[in-house]
């Protein structure tokens, strides 16, 4: 049976991933004096690291490029451009001035943080015991990535819509946080049933 390469387009696209985030993050807090390329390049840099990550899995699976090697670098890159990018954001605020938002920001980070921690934990707790979760908590995680994806780029780009508020900001991350924890919960739901029957051994 052939193997797929290691370096095949999915995984190419991952690695390239890994490699927007720094160009992302380094964009946003070093051309905070342009305030408008300063704004649109890391927008643009953003749009393109969260293309990559709605593109690499489904020509894996459409095109049999599943390998192991994707299997580790895809969820790593995924987590490397959410927490990148947010500590960003939140260091951007900070730097801009803008108190207020950043402390209310810093609750999202926690929240996206802990859910992240929280199901890879739930994960290894039932790798090898073949756990689905269940089609709700699927679609609420990709509901939350579009939401964090669609988020990140409104704030980032709000300065250039409304700068006398943030509105755009508050329900956004009012959405960000609503859709993190309702899919970790999902999740939990969903691998709890494992958990409790391994315990009851």
């Amino acid at each position: 049976m052939k193997k797929n390469p290691i370096f095949n387009v999915p995984n190419m696209l991952s690695l390239l991933r890994v490699a927007l985030v720094p160009a992302f993050v380094a964009a946003l807090l070093f051309m905070i004096g342009a305030e408008v390329w300063g704004i649109i390049i890391p927008a643009i840099l953003y749009g393109l690291t969260a293309l990559t990550d709605m593109l690499d899995g489904k020509i894996a699976r459409k095109y049999g490029l599943v390998t192991d090697f994707g299997k580790f670098i895809d969820p790593l890159a995924d987590k490397f451009m959410v927490l990148g990018s947010m500590l960003a954001i939140l260091a951007w605020m900070f730097i801009r001035g803008e108190m207020l938002q950043g402390k209310i920001f810093v609750w999202l980070v926690l929240i996206i943080l802990f859910r992240e921690l929280a199901v890879t934990s739930l994960r290894l707790v039932v790798a090898g015991k073949k756990a689905k979760v269940d089609l709700a908590a699927n679609m609420m995680g990709k509901l939350k990535t579009v939401s964090q994806m669609v988020g990140t780029v409104l704030i980032i780009v709000e300065p250039l819509i409304t700068p006398n508020n943030h509105i755009i900001s508050y329900v956004c991350m009012g959405i960000m946080a609503f859709t993190t924890i309702a899919s970790g919960w999902n999740y939990f739901v969903g691998y709890l049933p494992y958990i409790v029957a391994e315990e009851e051994k």
